[in-house]
């Protein structure tokens, strides 16, 4: 089977660009597309905003390999915001439309995050001093809702 690709909506390429590392330290939030990507899943997933990819980027950045992903460890991210959405234990299964599906899912969630960042971040000149008040603020905040895995046991 071969590995899926995580696509970036074209809309939210440049807020991407210029979240990763790179010599402007107020925008130096994250090292890897991977790292900053897998972030805006797991706000997305929190803020319950799956948002659909119109269209893809195709440029720079281009779509992720997944062995990225796999390589730092968050497989088992995308696999648990795949279960917490599809409340289905069968989305785990090794098959290429599973593999699709848990993608698709994570992206959307991506996206969705992405979307929560761009907002965060509009007019802001140091994104790093602005992500950190924001997460701040977000651990403050209560969980709106429990999910217990022990049922997919």
């Amino acid at each position: 089977m071969a590995l899926n690709r995580i696509k970036i909506a074209k809309d939210k390429a440049t807020l991407v660009k210029l979240l990763i590392a790179s010599d402007n330290s107020a925008t130096n939030c994250f090292n890897t597309y991977a790292d900053l990507i897998v972030f805006a899943a797991a706000l997305g997933a929190k803020r319950k905003k799956r948002v659909p990819l119109k269209e893809i980027s195709k440029g720079d950045p281009d779509p992720i390999p997944q062995e990225h992903f796999i390589s730092k460890g968050y497989e088992f991210i995308i696999k648990l915001i795949a279960i917490s959405e599809s409340h289905d234990k069968e989305i785990l299964d090794n098959s290429e439309d599973c593999d699709n599906e848990r993608i698709n899912i994570f992206e959307e969630y991506a996206n969705g995050g992405l979307e929560v960042l761009q907002e965060e971040l509009r007019g802001s000149v140091d994104h790093l001093e602005r992500v950190l008040l924001f997460l701040s603020f977000e651990k403050n905040q209560p969980l709106k809702t429990e999910f217990d895995l022990s049922r997919f046991i």
